[in-house]
């Protein structure tokens, strides 16, 4: 393999599956295989998930919420996806763990660095929930941060687009896929990958991230046993 220990990052709409909004449990399941699938190789699995499925507080922002307070709810709709995951992951039979950068000891554990790193030397599945645990700050932020935090070799973007292109790939059909750019190229060319604070952080750290098509079967064990699958941007 080529990465021993990773971090997935998927957002929250990819949960919808075909809905307009929710979780899908087909979805769910999907996910939980191809987990599942690394996890079998021995492979350590950390996921961060975004809450936009359920409620994304720069939206309620924009119309007229206090941003403090909807940023507060997507980092509560953050732990309603981990808890979907994490039963979707146990129904497999992955040992899961779900840790809160919020406070909520009756669902989950709180965040714990070095717990978070025995979970995973012992082949469970954390998931991190509740964001950072701090408003203004994505769940891109919270993957970057958690990353460095458990030295993962890796973050992995599962996204519905097979990587990184020279322009939207879903509106324009002369868009070019990168298979290899580097942080500096990404932000030359003004290509979206992750928001700014995350990228810079991630880059700062060396920490690569590889933007692939998580909803193809079998990509993410493709990823990580070093196939050219997405886009990797390094150094």
């Amino acid at each position: 393999m080529q990465y021993k220990r990773i971090l997935l990052k998927l957002s929250g709409e990819a949960l919808m599956g075909s809905r307009q909004y929710g979780i899908d449990p087909e979805r769910l399941q999907e996910y939980a295989k191809e987990i599942k699938q690394i996890t079998d190789k021995g492979i350590e699995v950390a996921i961060v998930i975004g809450g936009g499925n359920i409620f994304r507080g720069l939206a309620g922002a924009t119309s007229g919420m206090d941003r403090v307070q909807g940023d507060h709810m997507g980092m509560l709709a953050t732990v309603i996806n981990g808890l979907a995951l994490q039963g979707a992951l146990e129904d497999e039979g992955i040992p899961t763990r779900l840790q809160s950068a919020i406070k909520i000891n009756e669902v989950a554990e709180p965040f714990i660095r070095r717990r978070a790193i025995r979970h995973l030397e012992k082949g469970r599945v954390v998931i991190f929930g509740g964001g950072t645990g701090n408003p203004y700050f994505t769940t891109d932020s919270a993957a970057v941060l958690r990353a460095i935090e458990i030295c993962a070799d890796v973050i992995l973007k599962g996204t519905r687009v097979d990587g990184i292109y020279t322009s939207d790939p879903e509106k324009d059909a002369n868009a070019t896929k990168f298979d290899d750019i580097s942080f500096d190229e990404v932000l030359k060319k003004g290509l979206k990958v992750m928001d700014t604070t995350a990228f810079t952080l991630s880059q700062e750290n060396d920490l690569p991230i590889i933007v692939f098509d998580m909803n193809t079967n079998g990509n993410l064990l493709k990823v990580v046993s070093g196939e050219n699958i997405g886009t990797k941007v390094n150094i």
